[in-house]
């Protein structure tokens, strides 16, 4: 603080682990009434590197818990990219990408960043996203007026999403975010050679799937050639798996590389080996070898993952071509999933969210922030 030359109140916390003196910190800091109502954390950069895991979920405990408290949250990304206070920008924007309104700390932070010499001379940029069927042109107008009454200047951009089909590189890095997770569980290595065995079978899976036309209506996947066929008959058995009828689902079975596999409405059929079917249900009694652990590359992606890598890829592909070159950009954070298990895809969608940015902050609204026109 002295450093930074910030003025305020040091609190100490001494606790047995950094988890818990997260939370007694974020619950006890202020004095008297004067207590805060924003919390500011780093991203955690090298969280897939971790061979404990312990930095994400000690950050996904943290979003939690300052939702529980109706705490803003502000998240900065690539921290070491950020000015100085020395520093000045004399030209770019502070673009903000309002996807969901949550009470307007969005709409306030660029107004506040502005009033300080590092970013006084940028631009804001507010974007909004709409579907097709929305009226653009009177939700701009709605916008703008609505910035008038607070007395911000700011360009107001609607930008409009096409609800396209699943593209191919969506599936496949939802394939690869959930084989990993099973990966890392089931093998019992040492860091390196985990490191060494997830590579080699990464490597070998990569031809399984070609990226294809997002607008196309079909997924193109190739089978590698071990999974072709070894030149002998082996006796088949058919297992059917029930999916969801509303959800998208995807049919993969053992074709030659260039068949195409449609969507099935209700079933997805499965054609194994028998070979396979009983080394599936040994599989809980035997160690794991890597011949099995390729078996996972045989998964099929679950399809609620597979809608939400949709929304990041799509929504980060149209962020970076309007806001690439942004001395910063804001936008809104989504709340973790109840489900824990979920807790490292959630990882997995922010970061997919905010790749290829240079400065990121995620906002996320603690519920009681209101901005009005009335002042």
């Amino acid at each position: 603080m002295e450093a930074e030359k910030v003025k305020g109140f040091c609190q100490v916390v001494i606790s047995s682990n950094l988890r818990d003196g997260m939370s007694h910190l974020i619950q006890s800091s202020g004095l008297g009434g004067l207590q805060h109502n924003t919390v500011l954390v780093g991203w955690p950069r090298s969280w897939r590197q971790k061979e404990d895991h312990q930095t994400w979920r000690n950050f996904i405990e943290l979003v939690r818990e300052t939702t529980a408290g109706h705490l803003a949250l502000l998240v900065a990304k690539n921290v070491a990219m950020f000015p100085g206070n020395q520093e000045r920008f004399s030209e770019g924007h502070i673009d903000v990408w309002w996807i969901v309104h949550d009470g307007g700390m969005l709409m306030l932070l660029p107004f506040l960043l502005r009033h300080h010499k590092v970013w006084r001379k940028c631009k804001m940029r507010i974007f909004t996203v709409a579907q097709m069927d929305d009226n653009s042109i009177q939700m701009k107008k709605d916008l703008t007026t609505f910035l008038y009454h607070l007395r911000i200047t700011a360009e107001v951009e609607v930008v409009e999403m096409h609800e396209s089909d699943i593209s191919a590189y969506t599936y496949e890095k939802t394939l690869v975010m959930e084989q990993r997770s099973q990966i890392l569980k089931q093998m019992h290595l040492t860091k390196n050679e985990r490191e060494r065995e997830i590579q080699s079978i990464t490597d070998e899976s990569r031809g399984s799937i070609r990226r294809k036309n997002p607008s196309n209506t079909r997924l193109r996947l190739n089978v590698p050639e071990e999974q072709v066929g070894d030149g002998e008959e082996k006796p088949e058995e058919e297992v059917q798996l029930i999916h969801d009828k509303n959800a998208t689902t995807f049919s993969s079975s053992s074709q030659s590389p260039g068949d195409e596999v449609e969507s099935a409405p209700e079933k997805v059929h499965l054609t194994w080996t028998k070979e396979k079917s009983v080394a599936e249900k040994n599989k809980s009694k035997s160690p794991v070898s890597p011949e099995g652990i390729k078996d996972f590359f045989n998964m099929k992606p679950n399809q609620s993952n597979v809608r939400r890598m949709h929304t990041a890829v799509k929504l980060n592909e149209v962020i970076v071509k309007k806001s690439q070159d942004a001395k910063l950009v804001l936008l809104n954070m989504p709340g973790p999933p109840r489900n824990r298990k979920g807790d490292e895809n959630y990882m997995e969608f922010l970061e997919v969210l905010t790749e290829h940015l240079d400065r990121v902050l995620l906002v996320r609204g603690g519920g009681r922030e209101v901005i009005t026109i009335y002042s």
